[in-house]
């Protein structure tokens, strides 16, 4: 019976749309120029629309909208419209009639209308798409998912069938704009294994078209974060469309490029920059509120002195016209620019007031951790941040809500620690990743420390509170078995608890699934043992072998970050000259995947490691490339940007020492006067106490310089010259130039002019002494940029004794004499 309805409503149907393909009702509707003359029409032919009559009109009514720029949409007039009511209910009750692909039609036009979500209709039609599922063309298929994507529906029966179905017809999807729209509405009820084959698709197709439109990028790049994945191939893909679209974008696109590029860490300079061209040049154009907000966000971090000062006016003026996410975003870019500007910063916190209680729990941590940074002073609003973040924390049920939490209301000046607080982190340890333990642990260690608990044995139950915290961080670790799902949960956890207490258990799982080690997640483990400064041989081996055997595998910016582990932690692997040389040669064929800071970064790293391909020097030191570096620096974040001008300079210098034969000409003079005057001239203690050692044991201060930088600017604790004898040689008799603070002698001479040639047989020495940070955790192995020092220095003529911390400060060398006799015998050479 029920296979003769639907036999009979495929008929009427077939019919239906024979005889109204001549229908002139149907002319009359496509024919209508505006919304009133549809309405009119469905006024006045009420009884005679068919269901196609009625799919045909709602859909151009979204038709009809879509042409208006944004602001001059009139959404809301034509859903409160009598006769799109009865739209609405000639669809609900024709839908069994419709075709296919006009039932998907007329639920992505009421959306788009901005129809409920769970109105009836979109309810009926739903579940009448779903039903024909099986039979959807691809991109009526696609359009559906949309829909349920844009209706939250991300977990549903329904978009599971959606993915099964991609999954079977995934080898005929020829179409990057059905597919990009297939990818991210299903991306949440996906495998891995399915993510990589709908990775892999996408990368075929965008490479097999010459012209792809911007937003089929944009989707990409959307489901890319959708799985948390920062995947390089299709990133730098996506660049390249965007980069060839430049002109056709807007604010909106940029912004959204930008936040995802962000979330993704994924920092293109070239990019930025035009984007910063492109909008610097329209920035009067954006007047209202929202245009603004995105304005702000994407020109506040790289905006110059001139325009940055205007938009900080015009937020000032704008500020009561902020809506509660704008506000947010205003407060996240200014946090970004490390803008405290009050003025602003006063104009945001009172329209704060107004806008609190419209903020989910997330949203009022991050809120909260803005203003904190900021230095906001309004204590009327972080009481009432406090009493809401309270109530959150009460209801909450989510580990992850109730830690983030916890770690906001540390943040909060002269928080008071309730005990509902403590019981309440209790009660949800046993449910909670690392990070989040991090988290909780990180609050109680501050409020202990700063005396915030304030009732009877606070600090007792505090005490036994972070035993139980390990306890669950040790428990949780001890039941990893997937290395997979270990690294991923470590991607976000950092700070003092987990490296005083989990760190070394954590690197002992990893050896314990060190079989589970594949060139699929060597990156997260590098980039775990770097953050971790972890030298641990039997996992750094490991590493080394997977990537040597699956090279081609591996993406060259991956092969960065491995790179940077071996070469910072100065580890070789057994088979060294192999490892480096195939990651060196899969790096020097795919250059174009670097940007132009990322080269500097890439060429300082092997630096480090002693290896100095040509072609990458070439390309580095080359006037059209430094140029084009300068450019870019501009626009990138002000800790990255320093970090590449410092490792450009330490690579020139290394390019200099240990490949003259390259002929590059030293051009940091400058930029190391001006970072060494900026830096602080205050003695460290520990200096001078050693100097007065140093003049004891050569016999006067003037035998003895103290901060004393080397040709090429290397900064050395300590200067001493010994003839062929072994007698030193007094400073004041060279000549040399000698400052004097509080008595005690030093240089910071940039060009050193007091530096002359050595007596036959006499002996330049650099004393250093070597703190934590030049060796790896829990080791007495010296790290590669200190390696890369001692080696430069013996370059430069120097018989280099570098002093450990963990030999000055041990019980052996617990008297004065006994640290005197140390420095002797170093100095001297005596064993």
């Amino acid at each position: 019976m029920l296979c003769l309805r639907q036999a009979c409503l495929f008929t009427l149907r077939h019919y239906q749309a024979r005889t109204l393909s001549s229908d002139l009702l149907l002319s009359q509707i496509n024919s209508c120029t505006h919304e009133d003359e549809v309405f009119n029409l469905v006024g006045r032919n009420k009884a005679r629309l068919s269901e196609k009559h009625v799919g045909i009109a709602l859909n151009l009514l979204w038709q009809l909208q879509k042409k208006r720029p944004l602001l001059l949409r009139t959404s809301d007039y034509i859903r409160n419209h009598s006769q799109f009511l009865t739209l609405c209910i000639l669809a609900e009750n024709k839908v069994e009639h419709m075709e296919d692909e006009a039932i998907v039609d007329t639920l992505y036009s009421i959306l788009r209308l901005n129809v409920g979500d769970h109105s009836s209709l979109a309810e009926v039609l739903v579940t009448e798409a779903w039903k024909r599922l099986e039979g959807l063309s691809l991109p009526a298929l696609s359009k559906f998912a949309l829909c349920l994507y844009k209706q939250r529906r991300h977990f549903s029966p329904v978009i599971g069938k959606v993915a099964h179905i991609v999954d079977m017809k995934l080898d005929s999807i020829q179409d990057i704009r059905i597919l990009s729209v297939l990818m991210i509405s299903i991306s949440d009820v996906i495998s891995q294994h399915f993510r990589d084959r709908l990775l892999h698709k996408a990368g075929q197709l965008l490479e097999e078209k010459d012209e792809v439109h911007f937003n089929y990028a944009k989707r990409i790049l959307q489901f890319l974060q959708n799985v948390k994945l920062r995947y390089h191939p299709l990133l730098e893909k996506c660049d390249k469309i965007f980069l060839k679209s430049a002109s056709h974008l807007d604010i909106h696109s940029i912004s959204l490029i930008l936040g995802l590029y962000e979330q993704l860490g994924f920092d293109n300079a070239e990019f930025r920059l035009v984007a910063k061209q492109l909008l610097s040049e329209t920035i009067d154009v954006y007047y209202d509120p929202e245009t603004f907000g995105k304005l702000f966000f994407v020109l506040g971090p790289m905006a110059g002195s001139k325009v940055r000062e205007r938009l900080l006016v015009t937020a000032v003026r704008m500020a009561e016209e902020f809506s509660s996410h704008q506000v947010l975003v205003i407060l996240k870019t200014m946090q970004k620019m490390k803008c405290r500007n009050s003025h602003l910063l006063k104009k945001m916190a009172s329209v704060l007031h107004k806008h609190l209680d419209s903020y989910h729990v997330i949203q009022l941590v991050k809120l909260t951790q803005y203003l904190v940074v900021l230095r906001c002073h309004d204590l009327e609003l972080f009481a009432k941040l406090k009493m809401l973040l309270l109530g959150f924390l009460k209801s909450s049920v989510i580990p992850a809500d109730t830690a983030a939490i916890i770690r906001v209301l540390a943040m909060l000046p002269s928080f008071q620690v309730d005990k509902v607080i403590i019981n309440k982190a209790a009660a949800v340890l046993p449910q909670c990743k690392l990070h989040h333990l991090n988290c909780i642990a990180t609050a109680l260690v501050k409020w202990n420390h700063y005396d915030q608990l304030h009732w009877q044995n606070s600090s007792e139950l505090c005490v036994k509170l972070l035993q139980k915290l390990n306890d669950c961080g040790f428990q949780r670790l001890r039941k990893a078995n997937n290395l997979n799902l270990l690294l991923e949960e470590l991607t976000h956890v950092n700070g003092e608890w987990f490296e005083e207490v989990l760190s070394e258990e954590t690197v002992a799982m990893c050896q314990r699934l060190i079989d589970q080690i594949t060139w699929a997640n060597v990156l997260q483990l590098s980039l775990f043992l770097i953050k971790t400064n972890h030298r641990c041989p039997s996992l750094l081996d490991r590493i080394a072998s997977v990537t040597v055997e699956n090279i081609d595998k591996i993406h060259p910016f991956e092969i960065y970050f491995i790179l940077f582990l071996f070469s910072a932690l100065n580890y070789d692997p057994p088979a060294n000259e192999e490892f480096f040389e195939s990651c060196i040669q899969r790096l020097t064929s795919n250059l174009s995947c670097f940007g132009t800071h990322r080269l500097v970064l890439l060429g300082h790293v092997l630096a480090v490691a002693g290896y100095f391909p040509p072609v990458l020097m070439m390309r580095i030191f080359n006037v059209s490339f430094l140029s084009k570096l300068d450019a870019q620096l501009e626009v990138l974040p002000d800790i990255l940007k320093q970090r590449v001008r410092l490792c450009l300079m330490k690579l020139n210098r290394a390019v200099c020492l240990e490949c003259p034969e390259f002929h590059i000409p030293w051009f940091h003079e400058h930029y190391c006067q001006r970072v060494f005057c900026n830096s602080s001239s205050q003695i460290n203690p520990l200096r001078q106490y050693v100097h007065r050692m140093l003049t004891e044991i050569l016999g006067g201060s003037h035998y003895a310089r103290m901060s004393v930088l080397t040709p090429y600017c290397y900064e050395i604790d300590f200067e001493c010259v010994l003839d062929e004898n072994k007698k030193p040689l007094s400073y004041v008799a060279q000549n040399a130039p000698l400052d004097d603070v509080e008595g005690i002698h030093l240089t910071r001479d940039i060009k050193d002019k007091g530096r002359k040639a050595l007596p036959p047989g006499a002996q330049r020495i650099a004393l250093e002494f070597l703190d934590s940070k030049a060796f790896s955790k829990d080791s007495h192995h010296l790290k590669g940029e200190s390696a890369l020092k001692k080696r430069h220095l013996e370059m430069l003529g120097y018989r280099v004794v570098q002093i450990p911390h963990f030999e000055w400060n041990s019980m052996v060398l617990s008297t004065k004499g006994e640290q005197l006799e140390y420095l002797r015998r170093h100095l001297y050479g005596i064993q």
